[in-house]
């Protein structure tokens, strides 16, 4: 008998949010009276993270586990749980208690009136700071202004999705993951189911704002060539604005009788000129860091224990 359901969560350094989290979760799906399985992927936690995992596979038949050598980030981990998940439909989430379990039911009874996709829109986020919801938010409208396809606003990880959606996102094998724009690209039909996104339970993030600007420009660089776009037209224009400058001294020297002076002036051009330039090959530099990353061709993340089929594995 097939598995209906896998849920897929992520963990780093979440040894007090496991045991309620698995706890919720065992008991919104046992009450669906569907077999399922979840799937729980340590990201190289160094607290006792993993410790209690084992101990709860150990207990319950429905869980399995996956455990990295070392933090190899939230989007890989997510990647890892979907390429051993057994189930015909597969639920994303995070382990933190923020995305509440008990959706899952209304978000499941939503893909079958004929979805691929159902993702979770946040109506609001608590215990989230002013900037924090200030930069996300305009970091997908902005994401979707330089992109070619929609991607959801105001949404996380949190959704479930069908087998063959999940087939078609393990032969994309991208290293910087960007996963709720990998499904919008893929084009599935999708439909959205707003929630109230609850506040941490236990413990702080590790997701900090580097990391937050780190996976905000992979999304950036693996969806758009617009930045590569930004750094020619900016090298268009200050040319053009240089020519400009050229015509106006050599007019003011030879036919006004004016010399243009002026160690200010002189070092702001310097300065800006320096800086368009180091931005462009900062932009450069980024795609080609992707292309290395792909012609290297590493595994994407290295599993130091598991309890799942290890040929289901990437």
């Amino acid at each position: 008998m097939s598995i209906e359901i896998s849920v897929i969560a992520p963990f780093y350094n979440e040894e007090e949010n496991v045991m309620e989290f698995c706890q919720r979760t065992l008991a919104i799906m046992n009450s669906m009276q569907l077999r399922f399985e979840l799937l729980l992927v340590d990201d190289g936690s160094k607290d006792n993270t993993l410790l209690v995992i084992e101990k709860l596979a150990a207990t319950h038949e429905n869980i399995r586990f996956i455990s990295f050598t070392r933090n190899f980030g939230h989007q890989l981990a997510l990647f890892a749980g979907i390429s051993a998940a057994q189930g015909q439909h597969l639920i994303l989430m995070d382990g933190d208690l923020q995305d509440p379990p008990e959706l899952i039911p209304k978000l499941y009874h939503q893909l079958q009136k004929g979805y691929d996709v159902v993702y979770a829109k946040r109506n609001s986020r608590s215990g989230e700071s002013a900037l924090k919801k200030t930069t996300a938010n305009l970091f997908y409208r902005i994401l979707n202004r330089i992109t070619r396809f929609s991607i959801p606003v105001d949404t996380g990880d949190f959704r479930i999705f069908n087998r063959q959606v999940a087939d078609e996102l393990m032969k994309m094998q991208d290293h910087s993951k960007f996963l709720r724009g990998q499904m919008a690209w893929l084009g599935f039909r999708e439909s959205a189911m707003s929630f109230d996104r609850e506040k941490r339970k236990n413990g702080t993030t590790g997701f900090s704002y580097s990391r937050m600007f780190r996976f905000a420009f992979d999304g950036i660089t693996g969806f758009s060539d617009f930045p590569l776009k930004f750094a020619s037209y900016s090298g268009i224009v200050v040319s053009l604005l240089s020519f400009v400058l050229i015509i106006y001294v050599l007019v003011a020297k030879y036919l006004l009788g004016q010399t243009i002076t002026g160690w200010a002036s002189l070092m702001v051009t310097i300065l800006f000129l320096g800086g368009i330039q180091l931005l462009s090959i900062g932009i450069i530099g980024e795609y080609i860091s992707r292309i290395n990353d792909k012609v290297r061709n590493r595994q994407l993340y290295v599993v130091k224990k598991t309890n799942t089929t290890p040929t289901s594995l990437q």
